[in-house]
This record gives C-alpha cells, sequence and structure tokens, in this order.
C-alpha cells in the first residue's frame, strides 16, 4: 500500500497557474504509474493526466492537453502538476493516484488514493 500525500492547491484568477505535487511513501515507487485526477462538486472522478514508471510516457485527457503537463521524479518518490492556463472548469479537488496495471484512465486501476487538494479559478 502506497501513502500519498497531494499539495500545492488553492486559489487562482482564471489564466493563472499552479503546480501540484503528490509525494508518496514507498520503496518501490518506480515501480508504479501515477495519476492525476480530478473530481467536481456533483460530478464524478475523471481522469487528468497520467505518467508511466520511467517519466518517458505520459497521457491526457483532451480538455487539458497542451495546458497540463505531469512529471515525476523517482528519487524524490514525487509526481507533479503544472497547470497552466486555468479556467473556472478546472475548479475541483484533484487526487493522486497510484497504479501496477490497467489501462491509465480508469479509476479501478488505481489502488492507492490521496485525500486530494483543492484548486478553485476564480472567473
Amino acid at each position: 500500500q502506497v501513502h500519498l500525500v497531494e499539495s500545492g492547491g488553492g486559489l487562482v484568477q482564471a489564466g493563472g497557474s499552479l503546480r501540484l505535487s503528490c509525494s508518496a511513501s514507498t520503496r518501490i515507487f518506480d515501480s508504479y504509474v501515477m495519476g492525476w485526477f480530478r473530481q467536481a462538486p456533483g460530478k464524478g472522478r475523471e481522469f487528468v493526466a497520467a505518467i508511466n514508471t520511467s517519466g518517458s510516457r505520459t497521457w491526457y485527457a483532451e480538455s487539458v492537453k497542451d495546458r497540463f503537463t505531469i512529471s515525476r521524479d523517482n528519487a524524490k518518490n514525487t509526481v507533479y502538476l503544472q497547470m497552466n492556463i486555468l479556467n473556472a472548469d478546472d475548479t475541483a479537488l484533484y487526487y493522486c493516484a497510484a497504479s501496477m496495471g490497467g489501462f491509465y484512465a480508469y479509476t479501478t486501476s488505481y489502488n492507492d488514493w490521496g485525500q486530494g487538494t483543492q484548486v478553485t479559478v476564480s472567473s
């Protein structure tokens, strides 16, 4: 089991940027595919971005492509989500998650989840 802690959320104006971090407590961090998901009030949890174990491959939801960048530092057991050109539709609770397999965009592929960090974009 992996303990995940997100940080970096907050209130930002539309057009602004935030960088989320997710720290993982595990000795085998580089064995996990890492993903970011978000959940807005009254909506289901949706895929945002994912990165493979080495960091050589990334995947994004269409709604964030070209605005968000996922990256990881295996030496620091940390995954990041750089979010640029934020808009009101990006307002949500953002979760990081760890997966040992399965399709990267499915929540069911992830066994371990953080508590989430709130991102609020004011228009």
